[in-house]
């Protein structure tokens, strides 16, 4: 494989995580806030800037995506108790429950529908399970 073809696998992939993890009725985000929420995830407490820094985003864009990820309730905010001028962001609580639920759900659906053949959509899981263990 070359580095197109991994950059199509991985898009394809992309294309059926959001399959199971999008169902209808789920929050829906765009890339900025799925990116700021991420980001608050991994660094809880972290400034507008510091996610601006990690996430390369634009500080307006950080600001606007934290905004509306505050506003749909997913994230808080709270004062820097050491400089009452910055604003520390974290994950609200609920929010990492919903993401872990949303990301538990089986694949096998979303496989089967990419490869009809059944004995081929159980060795394509089961080939992904085992990439999983290799490079995560």
């Amino acid at each position: 494989m070359d580095g197109g073809g991994l950059h199509r696998l991985g898009k394809r992939l992309i294309e059926l995580s959001s399959q199971v993890t999008g169902e209808s009725g789920d929050l829906s985000l765009t890339p900025g806030e799925a990116a700021a929420l991420e980001d608050v995830i991994k660094h809880p407490d972290s400034s507008i800037s510091e996610i601006q820094q990690r996430t390369g985003f634009v500080q307006s864009h950080v600001s606007a995506s934290v905004s509306r990820l505050r506003k749909r309730g997913l994230v808080q905010a709270s004062p820097d108790p050491h400089d009452g001028r910055r604003t520390r962001i974290r994950v609200a609580d609920g929010t990492l429950h919903a993401i872990s639920r949303r990301a538990a759900r089986d694949i096998g659906e979303a496989v089967a529908r990419a490869v009809p053949d059944p004995d081929r959509a159980r060795r394509a899981t089961a080939l992904l399970e085992e990439l999983a263990e290799l490079l995560l």
